[in-house]
C-alpha cells in the first residue's frame, strides 16, 4: 500500500466463490492455523483485556420515542466482532452483522455479515468482502479439524441437526476428514421441511459415496446410532427440544455450533469435554446470571450453549478445569482428546472472529494473485490532516 494514498479490494460474493471461500480442505487447514495461533496467544479480541468475543447490541422491548426500532422478534440485533491474528496473517480486522429472524420472509438470511481487513500499523482498509459463506465455512471447518482429532476412525454415520447453511458446509468439511461417511441423518424443523429435503438433494447430487439419506421425524430419531452428529440449529428457544445422554451411542461424537439444550448438566460428567475457546464460555456464563433467572417476557432463561453447561460444571465444583480440553492444545500437540472408541465426546464450536479473520486473509491473497475483485479508493490524499 502506498502512503497517503489508500485504495482497498472489495470482494462481492461472486468473488468470493471465485477466490476459494467454498474450499473445505483448504478451509480446514487455515482453522489448523489459526487454532494453533490461539493456543500460542497470538491473537487479540476485543475489549480491554483482549478477550471479548463482540460487542452487540440489542433493540429494547417498548420505547417512548416514537419510531424507535423494537425487539419484535428473535435474534434482532446488531454485532461488531474486532480482532487480531498473528503468525502468518499478521491482520486485523473485524467482522460485523445485523440480524433479524423475519429477514426469511424477505427472501434474505438470517444475518447479513461482512469481514474488512486492516492494516495492523495504520488501520487502513485493506479489503472488505462479503461474509455470508466465509463465516458459514470457517464454522464447519472448525468442526471437521475438531472431528479429525475426536471422532473415531472409520465413522459412517453422520447426523446433521438443522439442515441449513451452516451444517451444509459443515458436510463439505466432514468428508475431507471422515472418508467412510456412507449414511446421513437429517433433522429439520419437521418431517416435511423444506430445508431437510434441499439437503437431501444437496448430498445425492454432489456425494455418490454417500448411499442412504434419512430425514428423521425427531431429534431422538436422529442422534441414535449417529457415530458423529453435528448440531447447528437455529430455533427459538420456544421450538427447542432437550437432548437426552442415552440417544448417543457408545463412541459417539457431538458437535454443537448453535442451540444446545441440555438440563441434566451432570450427564456432561461421563463424557469427554471440549472447546474452542473456555474463556468466551465463561463470559457467557457470567452474562446470563448478570442478567437474572428470567427474561423481559417473564421466562426462565436456559443456557443453549453447550460449552457453558462445562464452564458450569467447573464452577459449581463438580468437576476440574483441567477435564474440559482445549481444541487449540490437541491441535499443538500438548494434550489428548478421544482416550477410548467407546467414550462419547462433547465439543462445543461458538465461534471466534480470528477465524473470519484467517480465512478472509487467505481468500483476499488469491483474490489479489487472480485479479479477483473491484479496487476501491478511499482517498488520494487525506482532505484534512
Amino acid at each position: 500500500m502506498s502512503y497517503p494514498g489508500i485504495t482497498f479490494l472489495y470482494l462481492n460474493e461472486e468473488d468470493m466463490i471465485k477466490a476459494g471461500v467454498l474450499d473445505a480442505a483448504g478451509c480446514i487447514r487455515t482453522m489448523r492455523d489459526t487454532m494453533a495461533l490461539f493456543g500460542k496467544g497470538d491473537f487479540l479480541l476485543g475489549g480491554p483485556k483482549g478477550d471479548e468475543h463482540g460487542l452487540q447490541m440489542n433493540f429494547p422491548q417498548k420505547s417512548d420515542i416514537e419510531g424507535f426500532p423494537l425487539d419484535d422478534g428473535p435474534d434482532r440485533r446488531f454485532m461488531a466482532m474486532p480482532a487480531y491474528l498473528g503468525g502468518r496473517f499478521h491482520i486485523a480486522g473485524q467482522k460485523y452483522y445485523g440480524s433479524n429472524s423475519h429477514n426469511s420472509a424477505l427472501g434474505l438470511p438470517r444475518s447479513i455479515l461482512m469481514v474488512t481487513l486492516s492494516d495492523v500499523d495504520t488501520g487502513a482498509p485493506v479489503a472488505v468482502m462479503s461474509a455470508n459463506l466465509l463465516s458459514a465455512m470457517r464454522t464447519g471447518a472448525m468442526s471437521a479439524l475438531a472431528a479429525g482429532y475426536l471422532a473415531n476412525q472409520g465413522s459412517e454415520v453422520l447426523s446433521l441437526l438443522g439442515p441449513g447453511v451452516i451444517n451444509k458446509c459443515a458436510l463439505m468439511c466432514y468428508l475431507q476428514v471422515l472418508p467412510n461417511i456412507r449414511k446421513v441423518k437429517i433433522r429439520g424443523s419437521s418431517s416435511t421441511s423444506k430445508t431437510a429435503f434441499a439437503m437431501k438433494k444437496f448430498i445425492e447430487e454432489n456425494y455418490p459415496q454417500i448411499t442412504e439419506v434419512v430425514i428423521c421425524d425427531s431429534l431422538e430419531e436422529a442422534c441414535r446410532d449417529a457415530d458423529v452428529v453435528s448440531e447447528a440449529m437455529s430455533v427459538t428457544k420456544e421450538n427447542m427440544e432437550e437432548f437426552h445422554l442415552e440417544w448417543f451411542k457408545k463412541g459417539a461424537t457431538v458437535f454443537s455450533m448453535g442451540s444446545f439444550l441440555y438440563r441434566q448438566y451432570s450427564d456432561f460428567l461421563h463424557t469427554t469435554m471440549v472447546v474452542d475457546n473456555y474463556g468466551m464460555y465463561q463470559k457467557y456464563l457470567s452474562n446470563f446470571i448478570a442478567r437474572g433467572p428470567v427474561d423481559a417476557f417473564g421466562n426462565k432463561r436456559e443456557w443453549v450453549i453447550m460449552g457453558i453447561h462445562f464452564v458450569h460444571l467447573v464452577e459449581s465444583g463438580q468437576t476440574d478445569r483441567a477435564n474440559v480440553i482445549n481444541l487449540c492444545d490437541l491441535v499443538n500437540g500438548v494434550g489428548q482428546g478421544r482416550k477410548s472408541r467407546d467414550e462419547i465426546v462433547m465439543c462445543s464450536i461458538g465461534g471466534m472472529p480470528i477465524e473470519d479473520l484467517s480465512w478472509g486473509y487467505d481468500c483476499y491473497q488469491k483474490a489479489l494473485a487472480q485479479g479477483i475483485g473491484t479496487s476501491l479508493k478511499l482517498w488520494d490524499q487525506p482532505y484534512m490532516k
